[in-house]
């Protein structure tokens, strides 16, 4: 499979660097002229995404999160991995509210949030050796103001 673009992003699962991938990932997909909403949506999938990763996947320990981004015919896909601890029940885990962490104050909705903001969400998870999150959304075609004023002026 041929993809159109794709980037491939590495950091150390420090807090500070999910705003950094939310931006990246962000600007990555701006060729694609997203509506305000999309980029929102994904921007907020990824920062859950990644969140997860430094909270869930590597505790209190410092590990490496990869995030790969690829635009085919519109689709992005969103790749979110780490070298973590893993998921032990994945649909648990996917349940709205449940959270390994409420000492933390932790909603327990991340999973929830990326399948409602992407069009769909995989998740993979070996424990003791990591998590893989993939998600999907494909951007809408916008028409242009300029093209629906033509559009009309040919009708005319």
């Amino acid at each position: 499979m041929i993809n159109e673009n794709e980037m491939k992003l590495e950091f150390i699962s420090k807090s500070n660097n999910e705003a950094f991938a939310r931006i990246t990932v962000a600007a990555f997909v701006a060729s694609l002229d997203p509506t305000i909403e999309e980029i929102s949506d994904i921007k907020t999938a990824v920062s859950e995404a990644v969140t997860n990763a430094i909270v869930h996947g590597y505790e209190n320990t410092l590990g490496m999160i990869c995030v790969k981004c690829k635009i085919k015919d519109r689709e992005v896909t969103v790749e979110i991995s780490d070298n973590g601890k893993g998921i032990e029940n994945i649909e648990m885990a996917k349940q709205p509210l449940y959270t390994s962490k409420p000492n933390l104050e932790r909603s327990g909705m991340g999973f929830t949030i990326m399948e409602s903001f992407m069009d769909s969400l995989k998740v993979e998870s070996v424990l003791g050796v990591g998590t893989k999150i993939t998600m999907k959304k494909t951007i809408k075609e916008q028409i242009k103001e300029e093209q629906v004023s033509l559009e009309e002026a040919l009708r005319g």
